[in-house]
């Protein structure tokens, strides 16, 4: 096993020589499919699209859709010629635009309609005012210096924007010459990717990542999971996210492995993706298993073909583990450990793994990764069993906060180790437990308190179908508990049960003070739980009781 040097346009370039008439993207619910072949001349001539517009080594590209059929292909093509792709999440509105746009130096932004209760379309004339009446490529912002183009990832048209089969017609000008120079140019050590941090403890951050850092993440998850070239992963957690570009896309790219998409998360399109396609992979965050398997037409698809895939991206309990084990057939689901800043995993449950190992672990550090448990406090490590902050070190560390130094330094330590700020602890067969982030931790009279611990102990009870804990805050005790419960349909649970439940087992200062019912949570666009808003919520929740 070795650290790879390609970059992500050389493997792409493999697989189309390699294995041309396999298939790699397939749209199920539209029957729209390319092989390796077909999929590497497409990106070719976007990628000489974009050249005809002014991208070129260095030029940032932005991304903001969701997982349409070209999502992949702008990705690709930036890619090869050298462009870094912005990933923007599908549920900013105007202000977060906004922000990342002017933060990130986006020179070309590539946008689809938008999504249900937002339009793309909107957002960006508001932002650009001036698109109306520029000639398209150039326009001239005074607040976006930067932004030279927009393009619209589909046929419609729009004043001041181009469109894909405009892009790909004037590409058509472009020699092949001109694409092969920028193409030799590239090297794995370049950034290819900047993702901004979900912001679930502040102001996002843009994480610059390389072709190295990716591709190796990438490769080592489907190594752990034994994909193959006859595999098929059914994709349907968001591409702006590393979840989705490292985790399933690399994972895909560098196995040579087909992936069957599904363009915004609907539990009925994935379950039908997976039983009229055979797939054999499924990742998900646990919201996205949950509603899977309590659709009402779940019994109607033959979901056994599945073997494995990742659970991660918030809590993963251990029945609902068990459940997707049983009932979806992943009978090898594993989890991944990590963040957007470690490309992003930095420990994984392997299928070697026993169960109970993938259940309540996060598995072990990834290959030539160093991981260890270090002090909060006096930064030495410490030792097995006992709690401390996660930190890593090795080719999967990002490359930097984009114009950013000082935030760069304060989670890359000067011993090269990037500080997560979660908690976790180490057993002694080296496998690693997540037990709560810093930022999360409720502080009751003096106590620490660990929401994963209650979260977890709390999932048993009966009625309840999902649940976070986050901290009130109190004037007598600094916090209580509170505990946020989305009720399993039909379920009659009331706040007395749920204390009845966890008293005299679990400590009296851990039992929640509060029970707020809830339908949803407040989630990030890569389905991270937003913990700072459940206080406000919560506040809210006892204001109008």
């Amino acid at each position: 096993m070795v650290l790879s040097e390609k970059t992500i346009g050389q493997w792409l370039e493999h697989w189309a020589t390699t294995t041309p008439d396999k298939e790699y993207i397939v749209y199920s619910d539209r029957d729209l499919r390319f092989t390796w072949k077909q999929f590497n001349e497409r990106v070719d001539n976007m990628s000489k699209g974009l050249i005809s517009i002014g991208v070129t080594t260095g030029t940032h590209v932005g991304i903001w859709a969701t997982n349409v059929p070209d999502w992949l292909t702008f990705l690709y093509a930036s890619a090869k010629i050298g462009a870094i792709a912005v990933t923007v999440n599908t549920n900013y509105k105007q202000h977060e635009l906004e922000y990342l746009v002017e933060d990130s130096d986006i020179h070309t932004l590539c946008i689809t309609e938008g999504v249900f209760d937002g339009s793309y379309v909107d957002m960006v004339n508001a932002m650009l005012p001036e698109l109306k009446t520029s000639q398209r490529g150039y326009v001239n912002s005074r607040r976006f210096p930067h932004l030279k183009n927009v393009v619209f990832i589909g046929q419609e048209k729009y004043r001041g924007m181009y469109n894909t089969a405009e892009l790909l017609l004037l590409g058509k000008n472009v020699s092949g010459g001109k694409l092969d120079e920028l193409k030799s140019k590239v090297n794995c050590r370049h950034v290819v990717n900047m993702q901004y941090t979900s912001g679930t403890t502040g102001f996002p951050k843009g994480v610059m990542l390389t072709h190295y850092n990716i591709v190796n993440n990438g490769y080592f998850t489907g190594e752990g999971m034994h994909f193959t070239q006859d595999d098929k992963l059914c994709c349907c957690v968001p591409l702006f996210h590393c979840f989705g570009v490292v985790l399933a896309t690399m994972a895909c790219l560098t196995h040579g492995t087909a992936q069957v998409m599904v363009e915004r998360f609907d539990p009925l399109l994935v379950l039908a993706s997976v039983h009229k396609e055979r797939c054999t992979i499924l990742h998900g965050v646990p919201t996205m298993f949950i509603a899977e398997m309590n659709h009402p037409m779940f019994s109607m698809f033959d979901v056994s073909s599945l073997r494995t895939g990742i659970m991660a991206g918030s809590l993963c309990p251990i029945e609902l583990m068990r459940k997707v084990t049983e009932q979806l057939h992943v009978t090898h689901i594993t989890s991944v450990y990590g963040l957007t800043e470690s490309s992003p995993g930095m420990t994984h449950s392997v299928i070697e793994d026993s169960f109970e190992a993938r259940c309540t672990t996060v598995g072990k550090e990834y290959p030539f990764t160093e991981v260890k448990i270090l002090d909060p406090d006096t930064g030495e490590e410490c030792s097995v069993g006992v709690q401390g902050e996660i930190c890593c070190k090795g080719y999967l560390v990002m490359k930097g906060y984009y114009k950013n130094p000082q935030a760069t330094d304060e989670v890359i330590d000067k011993n090269g180790f990037l500080h997560s700020g979660d908690l976790g602890v180490k057993d002694e067969n080296g496998y690693y437990r997540v037990t709560g982030r810093i930022k999360d931790m409720i502080i009751r009279g003096g106590e620490n308190i660990y929401p994963r611990e209650i979260e977890e102990f709390l999932y048993r009870l009966p009625g309840v179908k999902d649940i976070q804990v986050a901290g009130i805050p109190s004037e007598k005790y600094g916090e209580e508990v509170g505990a946020f419960i989305i009720r399993e349909d039909n379920a009659d649970l009331t706040a007395d049960d749920v204390r009845e439940f966890c008293r005299g087992k679990i400590a009296r200062h851990k039992i929640p003070k509060y029970v707020f019912f809830v339908t949803t949570f407040p989630l990030t666009g890569s389905g991270k739980i937003q913990k700072f808003k459940l206080k406000d919520i919560g506040l809210g929740m006892l204001k109008d009781s």
